[in-house]
């Protein structure tokens, strides 16, 4: 018996050593997403009253995307693109969770071991999630069910910066967990979320990693940083349109804190020595809201017009990805997905079926712009809309009036030019309605199972 046991212990620590060795030369992946993010509020972006100078460093280090975009025009819908690498339609996850009535506190992202944490865990690396994860309440929608070896953060789509609860309205009130255990931690929740991330890239340098450092700042409430009286003050759950209580001012605090906590990130990346063996990918989750400088898009958060969809991405990868260098490649969230899975060399089952692309060959020295066809669909009540962007054309339907626009000249989408090119239209259109019949078939599908 000790001798099995024996064995047993030795194949166990050959398999660890063997997986150890197999990415060894594969890079970590340090995925950083903000939440509600205006397009323009960044210096490398144009923001003239925010200062982001280390975010804005992996602009100067690498690739800025120009015609970056969210899976979603709100939370969950893009994390839902992240995990799977799909439309979140085929899911029927199209808004976010708790938006909906109590329905959505059962609901969440059901596990199918093809998610990209569990692919990545599965090809040896060590995989964790810290900050927001808004894909469900219930265990079985967890992170840590869905592959991340380790969670710090929180479930619902907002909570207090301080007092780490969730809206009244849900079952998690006080909504602060380390893995699957509530915990009870003092502080700021973006200082918390960094915290842990410089903690867990320490703890694993000596081995391949992924983190997505999701903040949730600067999502609502507008809570400054280093001003916990104040907070309570205005209120646990402030409301989003409160001019009262929340200024441009408190935005831009909250974003310099995020700016902050990059550059801690990656400080201690060069501290480390894994500058030149790390991905960093920043973006966000969907346009901004209120507060927030979406310029020079048109619309906000929940639409589908460029403001609510389009984002900032940066890349940078030394050795990789040129530096300094602006790409108008055209890419989604769902392209992340494929790409992290492409550089880190981990093999995808047929089943997986990603519909992002590998980003690295066009953003790489020389690389050939792939022309892409992206959709889009919001339908929550009297809000449907729906978008189609087919090379420099883009169709969309706000309600049932279709508009289309050249976003190469007009990116703020001024000028309806259904009137001049119908054919252009006509051809998008068949393609969006062929689109949508083919994922809401797929979630139709998934609910009978």
């Amino acid at each position: 018996m000790r001798l099995a046991f024996g064995v047993v212990v030795f194949l166990i620590g050959v398999h660890a050593t063997a997986a150890n060795a197999q990415t060894a030369n594969r890079p970590n992946v340090v995925l950083i997403i903000t939440d509600d993010l205006g397009y323009g509020d960044l210096g490398s972006y144009g923001a003239p009253d925010i200062r982001t100078p280390h975010i804005d460093s992996l602009a100067r280090d690498g690739t800025r995307l120009t015609d970056f975009y969210a899976n979603g025009s709100t939370c969950t819908p893009t994390r839902v693109g992240l995990i799977t690498g799909r439309y979140q339609q085929r899911v029927g996850l199209e808004f976010a969770l708790g938006a909906q009535g109590a329905k959505d506190w059962e609901r969440g992202l059901s596990v199918t071991g093809r998610s990209l944490p569990q692919l990545l865990k599965n090809n040896g690396y060590v995989t964790a999630l810290v900050g927001k994860w808004h894909l469900g309440w219930k265990p079985e929608f967890s992170p840590r069910a869905h592959g991340f070896d380790y969670f710090f953060g929180f479930k619902s789509g907002f909570i207090d910066f301080y007092q780490h609860t969730a809206g009244a309205d849900g079952p998690l009130k006080a909504d602060l967990f380390e893995n699957d255990e509530p915990v009870t931690v003092d502080g700021y929740m973006t200082d918390l979320i960094t915290e842990r991330a410089v903690r867990f890239v320490e703890q694993h340098a000596g081995r391949s990693f992924f983190i997505d450092v999701a903040y949730n700042a600067p999502h609502w409430p507008y809570q400054r940083p280093d001003q916990p009286s104040t907070a309570r003050d205005q209120g646990r759950h402030l409301s989003p349109f409160d001019e009262a209580t929340s200024t441009r001012a408190d935005y831009v605090a909250m974003v310099e804190r995020i700016d902050q906590g990059v550059g801690r990130i990656l400080a201690t990346l060069d501290k480390r020595g894994l500058r030149q063996k790390t991905l960093v990918i920043f973006t966000n989750d969907n346009g901004g809201e209120w507060l927030s400088r979406n310029a020079p898009l048109f619309h906000h958060k929940t639409s589908v017009w460029e403001g609510g969809i389009r984002v900032p991405a940066l890349i940078r990868w030394p050795g990789h990805i040129p530096a300094s260098r602006v790409s108008s490649q055209v890419g989604i969230t769902m392209d992340v997905t494929t790409t992290i899975l492409a550089v880190t060399e981990t093999k995808v089952p047929m089943g997986a079926r990603l519909e992002g692309i590998n980003l690295l060959p066009t953003l790489a020295r020389g690389g050939q712009t792939v022309e892409r066809t992206l959709f889009w669909r919001v339908s929550r009540g009297s809000l449907v809309q729906q978008a189609v962007r087919s090379g420099q054309w883009k169709l969309l339907f706000d309600g049932a009036r279709p508009l289309l626009f050249n976003l190469r000249t007009d990116i703020a989408e001024r000028e309806n030019l259904i009137g001049r090119h119908p054919e252009v239209a006509q051809r998008l259109r068949g393609l969006l309605a062929a689109w949508q019949a083919e994922v809401d078939a797929e979630a139709k599908q998934a609910g009978s199972r």
